[in-house]
């Protein structure tokens, strides 16, 4: 079975915007699964709105928090990356194309 797991690579900040310090305007992910030794792995980026009300100070983020935002904004294309992860995985264990070593080197 497949694991799929989520992370943040790295956030994106403006210095200050108005009074706020630190505001994540970009947020780079990335999508990984594994199953046994065959991997697939998906990498991206989402742009957030401006900050409102609901404003979390930067010191007070959590990973989990930041994947909240990052799959809301991805919305339905959270599943078709999970999926193109899993066909990676798929490919990688029932390759169409092999790299034998040349056959003159030894």
């Amino acid at each position: 079975m497949n694991e799929i797991m989520w992370k943040i690579e790295r956030l994106d900040c403006a210095p200050t915007q108005g009074t706020l310090a630190n505001v994540v305007n970009v947020v780079h992910w990335r999508c990984n699964g594994v199953e046994g030794d065959h991997a697939g792995t998906c990498y991206g980026s989402v742009g957030l709105d401006a900050p409102d009300a609901s404003f979390v100070a930067f010191d007070d983020l959590t990973e989990a928090a930041v994947l909240t935002w990052v799959k809301a904004k991805l919305g339905d294309e959270v599943a078709r990356i999970e999926a193109s992860v899993a066909a990676q995985i798929a490919a990688s264990k029932a390759p169409t194309v092999t790299y034998p070593p040349l056959p003159w080197v030894v």
